[in-house]
């Protein structure tokens, strides 16, 4: 008996709608109907303008030309994240899209670091990253392809406008088969025995009948809380942000290839710049400031004038008690919130689709397939939860009430494993399906000043200079930025400027 599936309906569009459209499209090429059910009445969140590097294999998976892709969504690329005052005011540093160094030696290159900088020999550990030295320069080009040479020590990903990366996935979508209805959802129809969703009835009558339902509401969970009560936990505790604002500004000269995290007394402010403007926003604990008081902080930190009024946004950190209950799957603000500090928004809605499609069920629904797909989401989003929280506890900030908070807060024994692992050793835990990889972890415990009590005692059975290769590596990275084209200009040569910009 011919058991597969041969109706997926995806409810709402924006973003993480018509990503999982574009990539279930792509890879159900036959026998299988795909239905998006969004209406234009409904507003998207559009924060995540903001990417890291998985966002370019989701593209090349689609076949997607990156040219036309960044031109089409008013793009421009990202080489890492600047964080400004979190550990201490007045203090920055980078977390870089690539390597600290490069190994030329059996202990590491960060604990030759370690030791040349606590004898002053060494400059911080930014000195020391292509990343950055690039980024800091407002320079960009792709990484070279030869491992040998140092321009393969990094990696990039994309700052865009999220309605109009919608929009052209919309257009690859439909060109692949995807109907699309307009309307509002006003009833979920179930299953009186098992529960299954079966029909969603719209805001005209129509009913759209399905036995995949992919669940892309936003916040409100339609299908998978609204319908099926799947239950939230709530990280609040643990991130207190449940705030944002968000407002465009005019372009400002300083086209950086970077996005910019700088934190403010109850919260932070991102910096996205695009091509036609750059992208704002402050994200605050409401417990410690109002939100006049939040929209004059922002509007006062804005490289050029306002060109909206600030776009309030309300939410609750954390993730659903399951991603897929019965024959629904959240995917994208449905599944759960993790405020964009680490950019890690569209790469959820990226991940849970790729896990779908390995995870691919008949109508049977194995609860082993659902079962495995929640453990594997579950971890995910905790790993990347550790990593948010990482940057509140190591603050040293005691200036306003949230950082004092955060500093003295209790934390998941995960992550207390983990600081105190490198606070000992500078030692990286490695935990399974951890995004973030030691480059990133580093940079944010170095950045905000979690230094290692005690050097590698590797270090003592082996020959190399350290020192020496650092200052050599330095002098090599910082002439090989030298060489890389202005972050503007690499867009206009590479045909990706947008028309009338």
């Amino acid at each position: 008996m011919d058991r597969h599936i041969r109706n997926i309906v995806i409810a709402g569009g924006g973003s993480a709608g018509w990503m999982a459209a574009a990539a279930l499209s792509n890879a159900l090429q036959r026998n299988c109907t795909i239905t998006l059910i969004e209406s234009e009445e409904i507003g998207t969140v559009g924060v995540g303008e903001a990417t890291i590097p998985p966002i370019v294999r989701f593209n090349k998976t689609l076949g997607i030309d990156e040219a036309e892709f960044v031109r089409a969504t008013q793009g421009s690329f990202k080489l890492g994240i600047q964080f400004v005052n979190w550990g201490r005011l007045n203090h920055a540093y980078f977390h870089p899209f690539g390597s600290f160094g490069r190994d030329f030696d059996m202990a590491g290159v960060f604990h030759y670091w370690q030791a040349a900088f606590e004898a002053g020999q060494a400059g911080g550990l930014d000195d020391y990253c292509m990343a950055w030295s690039a980024a800091k320069r407002n320079r960009f080009a792709p990484p070279s392809a030869d491992p040998r040479h140092v321009l393969s020590t990094y990696d990039y990903a994309y700052h865009f406008d999220a309605g109009l990366y919608a929009a052209m996935l919309r257009t690859y979508a439909q060109a692949k088969g995807v109907k699309r209805l307009e309307g509002r959802i006003v009833a979920v129809g179930q299953n009186a025995e098992t529960g299954f969703v079966e029909t969603l009835t719209l805001d005209d009558g129509r009913s759209v009948a399905g036995e995949l339902f992919i669940d892309c509401s936003g916040f409100r969970g339609l299908l998978i809380e609204g319908a099926l009560k799947t239950g939230y936990q709530d990280w609040t505790h643990w991130l207190p942000c449940d705030r944002a604002l968000a407002v465009p500004c005019t372009s400002s000269a300083d086209f950086t290839p970077y996005t910019r995290s700088t934190a403010h007394q109850a919260g932070w402010q991102w910096r996205i710049p695009l091509q036609h403007r750059t992208g704002n926003g402050h994200v605050y604990a409401s417990q410690y400031i109002s939100d006049e008081d939040a929209a004059a902080v922002l509007i006062a930190n804005l490289d050029g004038a306002p060109l909206a009024d600030p776009r309030p946004l309300r939410f609750t950190t954390g993730r659903r008690n399951h991603f897929w209950n019965k024959n629904v799957v959240a995917i994208g603000l449905s599944s759960g919130f993790m405020e964009p500090l680490e950019s890690t928004s569209l790469y959820l809605i990226q991940s849970g689709i790729a896990k779908l499609l390995i995870l691919f069920p008949d109508r049977d629904f194995d609860p082993v397939l659902v079962d495995e797909f929640n453990r594997l989401t579950r971890t995910e989003f905790e790993r990347i939860r550790d990593f948010i929280v990482l940057h509140y506890k190591l603050t040293q900030r005691d200036d306003s009430p949230l950082w004092r908070y955060c500093a003295a807060m209790d934390i998941p024994d995960s992550l207390r494993e983990t600081i105190a692992l490198f606070r000992r050793y500078g030692k990286i835990a490695h935990r399974e399906l951890d995004l973030f990889g030691d480059p990133s972890w580093l940079a944010v415990h170095i950045g905000q000043m979690n230094f290692p009590e005690r050097n590698d005692p590797l270090l003592a059975y082996r020959e190399a200079d350290g020192a020496a290769w650092l200052t050599k590596f330095r002098s090599v990275i910082e002439g090989a930025a030298e060489t890389l084209p202005d972050h503007g200009e690499f867009i206009a040569r590479a045909g990706m400027k947008a028309a009338g910009r």
